[in-house]
């Protein structure tokens, strides 16, 4: 079992593999989209394996695949394949906007995919497309009807930006009405190739609980699971439920088990912090499992407390401006 010094344990990994996506949301990227990282400098199909053999045999169970969007990397069911082989694997988890999603649905279940994160931030086409800046609301929508057919547990992933979305924060809630999904309302990071966007940051969780109560009177707060990011919410009558992510708030970081890689291997022990050490620069240069189990419990045992502690050390203090995709979402 793999702990921090803070006493928490790891046993999960956010895996991206890659920085691209086909959408250019107000949130991750500017219009233009952002320096991507060259193909010969992102880790193989072959490096990531290896890096999650190594992490399974140190007590991580649980691969959560991100970008980008994973889906515009060529062969990622091949990939998926040799992961789900891996005995030490328990769960895959999937994080994506859906555009390029839906056939594929159909395989998750052999691979060890039972939830999937859904990126989806209006259920108005045309706000869609205002946020993403491209045309794929019904592409999303073929992808969660293919993963409610088949089974798959859906979070819905929904940030709130003012200005920009607020007004389908109550629509996606009734969502829950009459789909068994899980509504995530995330609050807006600086994760989005430029910067804040705001003086000061309004939709934070408390206020999005207590827009979603006034509305909904009989929303019930209910237990949440384990090392959950997300505070939860039930309404009478509706089958699915709804969850508030303080990520910029961050006040979920005393019970955090998950480290990430970054599409050039790039090991963040926190969202919030400039990186630790690249695993890809290990595996080029000959490093043994051994060197790099070492490299891993070395880093993980030096960990910030919070998002806080981890932004304060970043470089000379810089000030966060990558866009989530280059991050590993």
């Amino acid at each position: 079992m793999l702990y921090d010094n803070h006493g928490r344990l790891i046993n999960y990994v956010r895996l991206a593999v890659t920085d691209r996506c086909n959408l250019r949301c107000y949130y991750c990227m500017p219009e233009e989209g952002i320096k991507f990282v060259p193909r010969q400098e992102l880790l193989t199909y072959e490096e990531m394996e290896r890096i999650v053999r190594v992490l399974a045999a140190l007590g991580v169970e649980k691969v959560r695949i991100t970008g980008g969007e994973p889906f515009v990397r060529r062969d990622l069911m091949s990939f998926l394949r040799n992961i789900a082989a891996n005995e030490g694997v328990k769960k895959i988890a999937l994080t994506t906007n859906g555009v390029l999603t839906a056939p594929h649905v159909k395989e998750f279940k052999d691979l060890k995919i039972h939830s999937v994160n859904l990126s989806l931030d209006s259920l108005d086409p045309a706000r869609y497309f205002e946020v993403t800046r491209r045309n794929e609301f019904d592409a999303v929508m073929r992808t969660l009807d293919a993963l409610l057919d088949h089974g798959i547990g859906v979070k819905i992933n929904t940030v709130v930006m003012q200005g920009q979305n607020e007004q389908d924060i109550l629509p996606m809630v009734e969502m829950t009405k009459q789909l068994p999904v899980n509504v995530r309302f995330i609050e807006e990071m600086p994760f989005n190739g430029s910067g804040q966007h705001y003086k000061e940051w309004v939709w934070d969780h408390r206020r999005i609980i207590g827009h979603i109560r006034e509305a909904y009177p009989l929303l019930t707060k209910i237990p949440d699971p384990p090392h959950s990011t997300s505070y939860n919410y039930s309404i009478e009558g509706h089958q699915g439920t709804v969850g508030v992510i303080a990520a910029f708030s961050r006040t979920f970081c005393g019970t955090c088990n998950r480290i990430r890689i970054t599409p050039q291997g790039l090991l963040k022990t926190c969202l919030y912090d400039s990186g630790i050490f690249n695993v890809r620069d290990l595996l080029r240069a000959g490093a043994s499992d051994a060197e790099l189990t070492g490299a891993f419990t070395e880093a993980i045992g030096h960990r910030a407390k919070d998002g806080y502690e981890a932004e304060a050390s970043r470089f000379l203090h810089s000030p966060v401006t990558e866009s989530m995709a280059t991050i590993g979402g």
